[in-house]
């Protein structure tokens, strides 16, 4: 009895290891992501993903390759409502300022049913309007300016390093998105947000530099420099050192 008890048992263990075996290659076939005609699964292609995947790659190329790093304030925020028949509808309006911290800035407004689509439509309309301020040394104006929008008047001051800032509520806002680093302003007039951007955009869009002024009249800017009663070598290091 103990031989044939012997000789039966490698038998029934080659009958229940013989239909495992295909069993294991197919879950193989599976995880490698091939079936039946050769094809790959929907996530296991060695190509690094199925059509979602190529997607989002070129998506982020597209942001990494036309996307700037701007500088964005929120100004102002203004709610409104209307009573209607069930109650009270609200409405939300946002001033946003824009910039680039080099030399770039602008301003827009949008409205909306909520407070973040309102945001959004602000700083879409204030990219379209970025207008271009030339900065001496990077950091301050190149004179004094001043600007007026309705009731609102503004007045820009150069300033020398270590000055800082000197604004106050939407200016402020303005010229920390410019890029500006020193800078004395006034305002006198009204206290609202929206004319008081605009009469400091109207300031800004009159500024001017040395290199502008001598392109358009022919000369040097050395020539122009030395007429505001500086010396030869100050002015010729001074004409140097200007970028626009």
């Amino acid at each position: 009895m103990a031989e044939e008890n012997n000789i039966e048992a490698p038998a029934a263990t080659a009958a229940t290891t013989a239909p495992e075996a295909p069993q294991q290659e197919n879950r193989a076939r599976r995880g490698r992501g091939g079936g039946p005609g050769g094809g790959g699964g929907r996530g296991g292609n060695d190509r690094g993903g199925g059509r979602g995947g190529r997607r989002d790659d070129r998506r982020g190329n597209r942001d990494e390759n036309q996307g700037e790093e701007l500088i964005e304030k929120l100004v102002h925020i203004n709610r409104v409502s209307k009573t209607v028949k069930g109650g009270k509808r609200f409405g939300f309006a946002a001033l946003v300022v824009v910039g680039d911290g080099k030399g770039r800035a602008g301003f827009g407004h949008g409205k909306a049913r909520e407070v973040p689509e309102a945001i959004s439509k602000a700083t879409a309309a204030a990219k379209k309007k970025m207008v271009r301020v030339p900065l001496r040394e990077g950091r301050t104006l190149h004179h004094d300016g001043k600007g007026h929008f309705g009731a609102g008047k503004v007045t820009l001051r150069s300033a020398p390093a270590g000055t800082g800032i000197i604004a106050g509520g939407p200016m402020r806002a303005v010229f920390e998105s410019l890029g500006v680093a020193d800078v004395v302003t006034k305002s006198v007039g009204t206290s609202n947000p929206y004319n008081m951007i605009r009469a400091t955009f109207e300031a800004l869009g009159e500024q001017t530099s040395p290199k502008s002024v001598s392109q358009r009249r022919g000369k040097k800017i050395a020539d122009l420099l030395r007429r505001g009663g500086s010396s030869e070598a100050v002015a010729q290091a001074d004409a140097e050192a200007v970028v626009e």
